[in-house]
This record gives C-alpha cells, structure tokens and sequence, in this order.
C-alpha cells in the first residue's frame, strides 16, 4: 500500500491516473526484477519505491 508519496500527490506529475499506474508499473517491474533503486527511501516493496521515485523527478513519463 502506498502512503507516501499520495496517489494526489503524483497526480500533480502526471495528466491522469492511467498514465500513473502505467509507469509505476513498469518502473516498479524494473525494480523487482533486479534494477537499482533511484532512491535512497527503505522500502521492500517495488510499487513503493517507484512512486518514490517519480516524486522525487528521478523517473519520467516515456
């Protein structure tokens, strides 16, 4: 479950909420499957640390 940063909070980087869950998704498979983090937040979980991620300008919309 995400708590930080807030869904609202990353709809402000992005134009809608399909375009969010694409690229979480996709940052957030990266990561599982063995991709350095961008971030230095201690997280296990993946979909985490790529909403970190884009919070933090460190993963952009392809």
């Amino acid at each position: 479950m995400i708590i930080r940063p807030t869904v609202t909070d990353l709809l402000k980087i992005f134009n809608n909420r399909f375009e969010l869950v694409i690229v979480t998704s996709k940052r957030a498979r990266q990561i599982a499957t063995g991709s350095t983090p961008l971030t230095k937040v201690n997280e296990k979980s993946s979909v985490t640390l790529a909403a970190n991620e884009i919070a933090e300008g460190k993963v952009i919309k392809c």
